[in-house]
């Protein structure tokens, strides 16, 4: 099934050059972009089914690997890729009912469509691509189109958070391309499989500094404490479809290249205390931040920001169970998101406004969106027996299972984490939901009834600020939306439908818990044992299946030879040391690597393997010219 990996990404790129050729038919557009991301839903579980008895490879252009890029779709990659999948079609379909419903909408229809399938291009291509530097062009094609999505409407508060979003993203990417330039420098390749075995033979400490610049960068793009403050200030100011989408997908990109980092490139616990030290750090300014608000879009952002820790949790712990738990609480994290910021939006359709000082009443309005909100807030804080409970009980049991003093702190800064989330969600169902418009809040507190003249001043203190606060919440929020969406706008079924529909797949994923955890498991197992990712890209010989591997009839003698020379010195050596080397298991292949496709060892009386910088020249030559078609004089 590997011809199919390019579809998720080059159908939405070619379905977004459709989009643009029908710029003057926008009902064209729409079923263009309806199509195509049924069809690469279809193709994603597709891959995902058969992942499961193994990863899914193709080499781009018969290009061989490490040489040519590669695609894969491991249970990780198509994990994530399902999920969204799911949720970009739903955000689809809720903002096409929502143009439905606008006679004359605010939003640029010709720019939407076309931008959307190449945001959802990027997102595929940095979940299936097994290149280091295909991973960056997918973040800058998903980046770009954010760019894009992030401002229209082109009001001023969309202007200027778009601006910082920009900048921050730039910074990233430079130090992004600087990571990747190190890495090439110190193993001579890109490619993750390979990296994966070279750059344990490098200088520990460049690998060091390789693992921190790439740590930082991924960390800009999940959005992880202190390198998250861009998030509440950019994501709130979005069309309520782009807020879902960016909410529940970019920060996730971001978490699953920190996986690839960790886990399959930099193994160990070189960073661990970093990361706890981090991991905490968000969980805990995050949530926080997110009580201060009484803005429900900043409130959730912030909310967002602080649920990101949860991963880095499952990172910092170094285990499979850890690791199985934060990929499970991933993907379901993309799911409740979404969810919650398409319920926002229809509360801002109906009333408005999105500031809790002037929400009230909607559980006897508008009761399906109490009862919406209520699922998935009761989700996100984890309550059973909904996949938010089932990752945050894999969270704390591989802390106890690592038993150190990082687990354990951890867990309590999960468990208090998990406790302020529920007041902030209670606090958003009390004022916009159960209270109705008409009772005061604390900022209208008669402060006469305050006993104490010192008592009514620190109340009065405490009310002006948390005022100042609302205040300025309110006038981002007031020069972020368009005429139309803050005097309130047509709501249909549909809009309703999309959001319930995340509901639904959230419930089925609760019911299918068992299956779903255990493929995370084994997505996890697959990351730490490596053997099965690395054999299913370089194969037994070191190269991929692509055409480039093949020699060409002339080839000199010693290349002819030497695969076979190599295996036979490295049962001589096995043999040597008392040890027996099968060659039929896949380890083996990964043995024969270090030997096959390095410039040649000579062995020395204490058997270690010196590399001959003479012979490797001298080989390099020969390659060059016995594979005319790949040019691998550097190789």
């Amino acid at each position: 099934m590997n011809w199919m990996l390019p579809i998720p990404v080059l159908l939405p790129l070619l379905a977004a050059g459709f989009a643009l050729v029908f710029v003057r038919r926008p009902k064209l557009q729409q079923l263009i972009s309806l199509v195509t991301l049924t069809t690469v839903l279809v193709v994603g579980v597709m891959l995902a089914v058969a992942a499961n008895s193994g990863p899914v490879v193709l080499d781009v252009g018969s290009w061989a690997a490490p040489v040519g890029i590669t695609l894969v779709a491991d249970r990780l990659s198509s994990l994530m890729l399902v999920v969204s999948q799911i949720v970009t079609l739903a955000v689809l379909v809720y903002s096409l009912a929502q143009n439905l419903a606008d006679e004359d909408p605010d939003v640029p229809v010709a720019i939407y469509h076309p931008t959307y399938l190449i945001l959802i291009a990027g997102v595929s291509n940095s979940f299936l691509t097994g290149d280091l530097f295909n991973l960056y062009v997918g973040f800058e094609i998903l980046l770009a189109a954010s760019f894009v999505l992030i401002t229209i409407g082109g009001t001023r508060g969309r202007i200027r958070a778009g601006t910082v979003y920009v900048v921050v993203s730039l910074v990233s990417s430079v130090l992004f391309l600087i990571g990747i330039g190190l890495t090439y420098a110190a193993t001579g390749t890109v490619n993750m499989a390979q990296l994966s075995t070279r750059l344990r033979e490098i200088d520990p400490s460049v690998a060091l500094t390789i693992q921190l610049v790439l740590l930082v960068a991924f960390g800009i793009k999940a959005a992880v404490f202190p390198l998250a403050a861009w998030l509440p200030n950019s994501y709130p100011t979005a069309p309520a479809p782009v807020t879902a989408v960016f909410a529940g997908l970019l920060t996730k990109v971001g978490i699953y290249a920190l996986i690839r980092l960790q886990v399959l490139l930099f193994p160990g616990e070189g960073v661990s205390v970093l990361l706890t030290v981090v991991g905490i750090a968000t969980m805990i300014v995050g949530i926080l931040g997110a009580i201060a608000q009484h803005d429900m879009r900043r409130l959730l952002s912030f909310v967002l920001v602080s649920h990101i820790g949860f991963m880095i949790w499952g990172l910092a712990v170094v285990n499979k169970v850890g690791l199985a738990a934060a990929i499970f609480y991933a993907a379901n994290h993309i799911l409740v998101q979404t969810t919650l910021f398409l319920i926002i939006g229809l509360i801002e359709r109906h009333e408005g406004t999105t500031s809790l000082r002037a929400l009230g009443g909607l559980a006897k309005t508008h009761p399906m969106l109490a009862i919406m909100f209520m699922i998935a807030g009761l989700n996100l804080v984890g309550v059973p027996p909904f996949t938010g409970f089932i990752g945050k009980v894999g969270l704390a049991q591989s802390s106890v299972l690592q038993g150190q003093w990082e687990g354990y702190a951890l867990l309590a800064a999960g468990i208090i984490t998990s406790f302020l989330t529920l007041y902030a969600l209670i606090k958003v169902w009390n004022f916009a939901f159960w209270q109705p418009k008409s009772d005061t809040h604390v900022t209208d507190t008669d402060f006469a009834q305050v006993r104490g003249a010192r008592y009514q001043r620190a109340t009065l203190r405490a009310a002006e600020a948390i005022s100042r606060i609302a205040d300025s919440d309110d006038r981002m929020q007031v020069h972020s939306r368009t005429r139309r969406e803050m005097e309130g706008s047509a709501v249909t079924r549909l809009m309703y439908a999309s959001a319930a529909s995340l509901i639904l797949v959230m419930f089925a994923m609760t019911a299918g818990a068992g299956p779903i955890y255990a493929y995370a498991s084994n997505a996890a197992l697959d990351q730490m044992e490596r053997s099965t990712y690395l054999h299913a890209v370089l194969q037994d010989d070191g190269r991929g299946a692509g055409k480039s591997k093949f020699a060409a009839a002339d080839a000199p003698k010693i290349l002819q030879d030497y695969a076979k020379s190599a295996q036979e010195d490295l049962i001589r050596d096995f043999s040597r040391d008392g040890r027996e080397l099968e060659p039929e298991k896949r380890q083996t292949g990964q043995e024969l690597w270090r030997y096959q496709w390095h410039a040649p060892f000579i062995v020395d009386e204490n058997n270690e393997h010196i590399q001959s910088h003479i012979l490797g020249m001298k080989l390099a030559r020969d390659y060059s010219a016995a594979f005319p078609r790949t040019g691998l004089a550097n190789e």
